[in-house]
């Protein structure tokens, strides 16, 4: 990420609190090697589908991954790109759209077009889906923070939900609006050592911590977890598979967002994980 520098500005004169807030449940997982589920199980469905979402839940991970945006009425809406080509064919920007025409609007997966058409879920329905099944990794794109922890709370699910940073005013607006919803950044590049580390969790109000898994070194991995920051790392690529989630566990990583849930859950399983 290239806005750490920005955020300490923000953050200082808020004089933000650095301590960690811990949730129920961050001491709820503590003991678990976590697995999320990369804008669900996508491995027979559109990625970011109701479908995708109950397959991750099936696949019996502790996240489903998915990705909030705003529609041009002001409705939450998932989908990971700002625009619709991808995934459906159409040219044209999310935030420009009504949730009306948005909802006539398909998206499915050109590689596998036996999966069908879905529609683009609204947060709400991702909400009732996951409600009492999975936990909620929340990629905050682009929404209102009062709207979305507002639906968050309505639905009961203030303790099963996490949020990952993408800007700087978020991070602030999340401490503003929910101060114990636990906020995750990714590892910047530039933090190699344990002393590094250290000035950034002196800096920032971290409660988790993202990147991609080849980022973390030994030394790293142990100052975290001995500051109570647990790791959670993306894996997911075109080579992911058991050499590399084996080098995860051979660093000592204690959680990682995987596009193969359940593969992942069948290898963590014959190392005793799960």
């Amino acid at each position: 990420m290239n806005w750490h520098s920005r955020i300490s500005v923000i953050v200082s004169i808020l004089c933000i609190n650095k301590l960690n807030a811990q949730s129920n449940l961050l001491n709820r997982l503590s003991n678990k090697f976590v697995v999320i589920a990369h804008r669900g199980d996508h491995t027979n469905a559109p990625e970011n589908t109701l479908l995708a979402y109950r397959n991750a839940i099936q696949a019996g991970v502790d996240f489903v991954e998915i990705d909030l945006r705003t529609t041009k009425d002001s409705q939450l809406v998932i989908m990971h790109d700002a625009t619709l080509n991808r995934m459906t064919g159409i040219d044209s920007r999310i935030s420009d759209l009504s949730y009306d025409s948005l909802q006539k609007c398909k998206v499915m997966t050109n590689a596998h077009p036996e999966w069908g058409y879905h529609s683009i879920p609204t947060f709400d329905e991702v909400l009732s889906l996951c409600k009492n099944k999975i936990n909620i990794y929340l990629d905050f794109k682009n929404a209102s923070v009062k709207q979305a922890y507002e639906s968050i709370v309505a639905y009961g699910m203030e303790k099963n939900v996490l949020v990952y940073i993408n800007a700087p005013q978020q991070l602030v607006e999340w401490r503003k609006v929910a101060p114990q919803m636990p906020l995750m950044i990714s590892l910047p590049k530039k933090i190699t050592t344990s002393k590094e580390l250290q000035e950034l969790v002196s800096q920032f109000k971290i409660d988790i911590l993202d990147g991609d898994y080849s980022d973390y070194n030994l030394e790293v991995v142990i100052a975290a977890k001995n500051l109570g920051i647990p790791i959670w790392a993306d894996i997911q690529s075109k080579e992911e598979g058991p050499s590399q989630w084996d080098s995860a566990l051979k660093i000592g990583l204690k959680g990682l967002q995987t596009d193969h849930p359940k593969a992942i859950m069948d290898y963590l399983k014959l190392q005793g994980l799960k």
